[in-house]
């Protein structure tokens, strides 16, 4: 006789929830990265938390330039450098320009936990390593409060305006589009990208180099604002050396004569082709005078 069969479901775990996630729980000890709730459930772009998950995992000196982003996510050039900005913005990344004793200036990115608040300019050293000791009481945890992202600008700033732009950067940033017909930026955009365009003119770079920089391999389509490609470019270029100083003027020596035979005695003297030597000139001037008087 048959085993009998029941339709009703399966009697549920006490306490696992009907509907939604449940996680199953693994003790890792290696091969682990731990990042904040602020920062995994971070509302907006999925993007901007893949690539802070990414960057968390690495090492320390792993290169983490949009090209090698670009190199590990399937995503283009301008959602990976938009993420970039967005955890800038938010306190939790920060890229500086460091002139190195070479003289190559060189990018650095540093990566906080927390939102990075109003402090020094410097970043901040990691901790020393403590000795760890064994309590012999339970001691509470005290939660640490994040540090204060930094506040939104205000609505109401003022706006870079056009006319106080420095004119060449201006002319420079106004003909981009003659090169590329999507390279069209408003009053304020221009005003705004004018002083990193200064800021290369007054390091030596030709308007025609800019605009080269500026227009060499776009995107066949853009996913932001013409501005925002412009912007990226100018502050992700490092700017050129400066040209070494000028050498002093060589003092020119005079030429060398080669040396020459006598016709007369065959001593060596110098001159610039061949005759006699300055005894035999002055005594064949002597004969020269007798034979006359």
């Amino acid at each position: 006789m048959a085993d009998p069969q029941s339709n009703a479901p399966l009697r549920a775990h006490a306490g696992a929830p009907t509907t939604g996630v449940i996680h199953v729980r693994t003790r890792l000890t290696t091969d682990f990265t731990v990042i904040s709730n602020a920062l995994a459930q971070r509302r907006g772009s999925a993007v901007t938390v893949g690539v802070a998950a990414y960057i968390a995992s690495l090492p320390d000196g792993s290169p983490v330039t949009i090209t090698a982003l670009c190199e590990h996510f399937s995503e283009g050039e301008i959602l990976i450098s938009r993420a970039l900005r967005e955890l800038e913005s938010a306190g939790y990344l920060e890229r500086r320009r460091e002139r190195m004793p070479t003289g190559q200036v060189r990018t650095r990115t540093y990566l906080y936990d927390v939102p990075r608040g109003e402090g020094p300019d410097d970043p901040p050293e990691p901790p020393k390593p403590r000795p760890r000791k064994r309590p012999t009481v339970p001691e509470t945890r005290r939660e640490t409060a994040p540090a204060p992202a930094p506040a939104p600008e205000e609505p109401g700033s003022p706006a870079p305006a056009l006319a106080d732009a420095d004119p060449g950067a201006v002319a420079v940033l106004t003909a981009l589009r003659r090169i590329d017909p999507r390279l069209v930026l408003s009053a304020q955009e221009a005003a705004r990208l004018a002083p990193a365009v200064a800021e290369w003119l007054a390091a030596g770079v030709g308007p025609r180099e800019i605009t080269e920089l500026l227009t060499a391999r776009l995107p066949d389509r853009f996913r932001a604002r013409p501005a925002s490609v412009l912007a990226f470019r100018l502050r992700e270029t490092p700017l050129p050396l400066p040209s070494p100083a000028p050498l002093p003027p060589s003092v020119e020596r005079p030429a060398v004569l080669p040396f020459q035979t006598c016709d007369g005695c065959e001593r060596a003297f110098r001159a610039p082709g061949p005759g006699h030597c300055r005894s035999c000139r002055a005594r064949l001037g002597e004969e020269h005078l007798r034979a006359a008087g």
